[in-house]
């Protein structure tokens, strides 16, 4: 039986669109892929923060630490701004020209905000009390944005990542955290192994989540001040990670399924060590 020949590439040996493709839509293809690409790139210090979304750009706006660059919104989209009480006001275009500065499957609601990045504090400037998220290498932004809204939902101290392998708290991330990155502050570190140590010389007990862990996060004994430390869907926790931590623990659930997305499990794990730390 002849083998299927393989898809057409391009001269850069990617796969081309598919046939009939109009060249809007190639163009409009490219500019997600290498969005998404340039997303787990370091961001550029000068460029700036591009926010969309109703939830996401009104939290930017009610935040006084946000540099706003640049407003656009549309004529209804001013309107409601105006009607719920914010000041700010936007440069009003048709959707259109914030369609052409956003990828195809962005819903901006008719607002869209340049901003530039808010300060990332220093491991040394977070207060030592409550629970600190850490992610090593969870590169999904529609995932840490999940993470983020969490995080603001149990109060949590702050969320540490790498400045490498994570995606940029801009764009889906901050679309996907509904505001909450202007509620919980973000810390990125170079190597996340040396932030760890230096959390725990200023008493954070880590606990690392993971499927083979030592007990059950709900069966361990917890303290404040506390860093849950979660990996990347599928590879998990790095080696060098899973050493670091002072505990190893597992989501025991009762279902057919014992793998929560990783959004999911920090939510539950949130939940978990609120009580605990509740209870204590």
């Amino acid at each position: 039986m002849p083998s299927r020949p393989p898809p057409p590439r391009s001269a850069g040996g990617k796969p081309s669109a598919k046939p009939g493709a109009t060249r809007e839509q190639v163009e409009r293809r490219e500019r997600f892929t290498r969005a998404r690409r340039e997303s787990l790139r370091p961001a550029d210090a000068d460029g700036p923060a591009i926010l969309y979304g109703w939830h996401t750009v009104t939290a930017a706006l009610r935040n006084p630490s946000r540099h706003i660059r640049r407003f656009l919104a549309t004529e209804n989209a001013a309107r409601r701004l105006a009607a719920e009480g914010i000041a700010q006001t936007p440069e009003v275009v048709r959707p259109s020209a914030i369609d052409e500065r956003l990828l195809p499957d962005a819903v901006h609601q008719g607002l869209y905000l340049e901003v530039d990045p808010l300060v990332s504090p220093a491991i040394a400037d977070l207060p030592a009390r409550g629970i600190v998220l850490v992610l090593d290498q969870i590169t999904d932004p529609h995932n840490v944005g999940a993470i983020f809204r969490s995080a603001a939902a149990f109060a949590a101290t702050a969320l540490v990542t790498t400045e490498r392998h994570s995606p940029d708290a801009a764009g889906a991330l901050a679309k996907a955290a509904s505001g909450a990155i202007e509620l919980v502050p973000l810390v990125t570190v170079q190597n996340l192994a040396r932030a760890l140590t230096e959390l725990r010389e200023r008493g954070f007990l880590l606990v690392g989540l993971d499927s083979e862990g030592e007990a059950d996060l709900a069966d361990l004994p917890l303290k404040a001040p506390l860093a849950l430390v979660l990996g990347a869907e599928g590879k998990g926790l790095r080696q060098l990670t899973r050493e670091t931590c002072d505990k190893l623990a597992r989501i025991d659930v009762p279902g057919a399924i014992k793998s929560l997305n990783v959004s999911n499990a920090t939510a539950l794990s949130l939940y978990v060590a609120t009580r605990a730390l509740g209870k204590a």
